[in-house]
């Protein structure tokens, strides 16, 4: 009991952290599309219902949303299937290979798809000297929202993958035995004994992907398909101080995303089943025959292959020199100079400073709060834990893009920008006339900056990066913790050591891989982060990785090529740490991408 105040010290600390860097910016992104100087109003709602390019935008969002998630689904499914039940020569060699979308972010992909599937790429080439096709096939065609749709997938297919393994992994087979004794055909067991267990796995991932690809920025972008709501979102920020247009794209991107995720979460993804659809033993892998390995690596080696042309593409387009690769099946001339490049241009070697400064001080806030979270939620018995379990995971539900608009318009208020509010006004009256001036002129303009003359966009970007990536720490600490009996902290505390110290001398030694692999998935994933990038970022000087190959790639010369070796170095970072993570938390991944 005496360790209760501190509890409660930490709890109030994470949820103030929480309410100022997520629930204050969503609100000051939303604020702004339903209210102005004559009060509330839905007329800029109704204005992007009104207008036929932004509704079109809103579609075609709602489009690729819709393809990117059922072509996602029809991937994972057979993946998680097979990988789960059997057993085959092979098999890790092949799950590595399948977890490999998620170390490329799909808009750096989308320089490979351009060099491999585009109209004078490889394929194109290909089919034209073996005389299959007489014209270039134009799989960009419509803006490219066919192959945005197929590289999203690819990309993310994996988070649903994972999420279904695990529910596999906890279905009872005793129930699949009784519906086999019963006389139920494999596909009868299946449709109507598996897929229903597999629907709140299913509906984690599912949602999680839906939400990802309905507010992807970078995709978009680097095909020029303009048409989409993120994209309009992105292009409106010329005009954030004179018009309520962005704000109001950005709130209803916002409704769609957030009412999908919650209908995935707490309608579709309940489980009927509830407990006793838990394995109470465990599942013996069926050993595959020779035929039945080479179906399998036939599956699961062309789904792994198709995953990888983006990959190969940027890797091919780094080693090739300027317009060395042009209607040719293979780069004709090779060199090595722009993986060097990549490392010491200008652009690039000021953007990986930045986001080794940005990612290492974002990861830094992660373990410090992360940790404490994830000690209140499993040894303790505060009330209104949930609402702390709910709030640290809330930032996989927010779109990136919300998160990023929102900073921008704290920057442009108060007390970052203009006045104090009037509400605040009778201060003036209290406080000494030299102390009311400072506070109220914006007192906190020295530390946050995005859209001024001289900005500093870094307090914003290591609090976005924060926030976004806080629950891989929470998620994979409290896997540790979970695992972990209280029995030595319970021991140390009966002999009068303090809070503090049994937490550093006791909890983190004993959960120490576990909070390791978390901050290496959220250090990777806040390096390569596309969104608060490309939003807060402005001047050149202060661009992080991402930021610096959507630059670069639209430079002529050499840029492609310098871009898209900043990407391969990018597969060799998120690859280490991935297969770091996945050697400590096994199965547990799929809970760091599930809401």
């Amino acid at each position: 009991m005496k360790n209760r105040g501190l509890d409660k010290l930490c709890y109030a600390g994470i949820l103030a952290f929480i309410a100022v860097f997520l629930v204050v910016p969503i609100w000051q992104a939303l604020h702004g599309a339903v209210h102005d100087r004559d009060g509330w109003t839905l007329h800029y709602i109704a204005g992007i219902f009104a207008d036929p390019q932004l509704r079109a935008g809103l579609v075609n969002s709602l489009l690729i949303a819709l393809g990117t998630t059922s072509l996602a689904a029809v991937i994972a499914i057979p993946i998680s299937m097979v990988s789960s039940r059997c057993a085959f020569r092979g098999k890790v060699i092949l799950n590595a290979l399948l977890l490999a979308p998620l170390i490329l972010p799909p808009f750096v992909g989308a320089i490979g798809m351009e060099a491999i599937l585009g109209r004078t790429g490889s394929l194109n080439t290909l089919l034209m000297d073996l005389r299959l096709v007489s014209q270039p096939i134009e799989l960009f065609a419509e803006g490219g929202i066919a192959a945005i749709i197929v590289l999203e997938a690819l990309h993310l297919y994996p988070i649903l993958s994972l999420n279904l393994t695990a529910a596999l992994s906890n279905i009872d087979p005793g129930l699949d035995e009784a519906a086999r004794n019963l006389g139920a055909s494999s596909w009868q067991r299946f449709r109507r004994v598996t897929l229903p267990l597999l629907r709140p796995g299913f509906f984690a991932g599912a949602t999680i992907v839906f939400v990802w690809s309905f507010t992807e920025l970078g995709t978009p972008l680097m095909f020029g398909f303009r048409t989409v709501t993120s994209v309009q979102i992105f292009d409106g920020l010329k005009e954030i101080e004179s018009s309520r247009q962005p704000y109001a794209l950005t709130f209803v991107m916002f409704a769609f995303a957030t009412g999908i995720y919650l209908l995935g979460k707490f309608t579709l993804g309940r489980s009927r089943g509830g407990a006793s659809t838990k394995a109470s033993v465990r599942r013996t892998e069926r050993v595959l025959t020779p035929v039945e390995t080479m179906g399998a690596w036939a599956l699961l080696g062309g789904i792994a292959f198709l995953a990888c042309v983006p990959h190969i593409g940027v890797i091919l387009s780094a080693v090739s020199m300027p317009g060395g690769w042009y209607d040719t099946i293979l780069p004709q001339t090779w060199t090595l100079e722009h993986f060097s490049n990549a490392l010491h241009h200008p652009l690039a070697a000021g953007a990986i400073r930045n986001s080794l400064i940005l990612a290492g001080s974002a990861v830094f806030l992660d373990i410090v709060i992360g940790v404490a979270a994830a000690r209140i939620l499993v040894r303790t018995t505060l009330p209104g834990r949930w609402l702390l379990d709910m709030l640290v995971m809330l930032p996989i539900a927010v779109p990136g893009l919300v998160l990023a608009f929102g900073y921008i318009s704290m920057s442009l208020n108060w007390p970052f920008a203009a006045n104090a509010p009037e509400g605040l006004s009778w201060l003036s009256a209290v406080l000494p006339t030299a102390v009311w001036t400072w506070f109220n002129e914006a007192p906190l303009a020295f530390a946050g900056n995005i859209m001024g003359a001289q900005p500093n966009p870094f307090p914003f970007l290591i609090a976005a990066y924060a926030i976004r990536r806080l629950p891989y720490v929470v998620r994979s600490t409290v896997a540790g913790l979970e695992q972990t009996p209280v029995d030595l902290e319970e021991a140390a505390a009966s002999v009068g050591a303090r809070p503090l110290r049994v937490l550093r001398k006791i909890v983190v030694p004993l959960v120490f891989a576990n909070i390791v692999a978390g901050a290496l998935l959220a250090f990777s994933f806040s390096m390569l982060e596309v969104s608060d990038s490309l939003l807060l970022a402005q001047r050149e000087g202060d661009f992080p990785v991402t930021k610096a190959i959507y630059t670069l790639y639209d430079r002529l010369g050499d840029g492609p090529a310098i871009a898209s070796a900043m990407g391969t170095w990018a597969m060799l970072l998120l690859g280490a740490t991935l297969m770091a993570a996945s050697s400590v938390l096994g199965k547990r991944m799929g809970a760091l991408f599930r809401g």
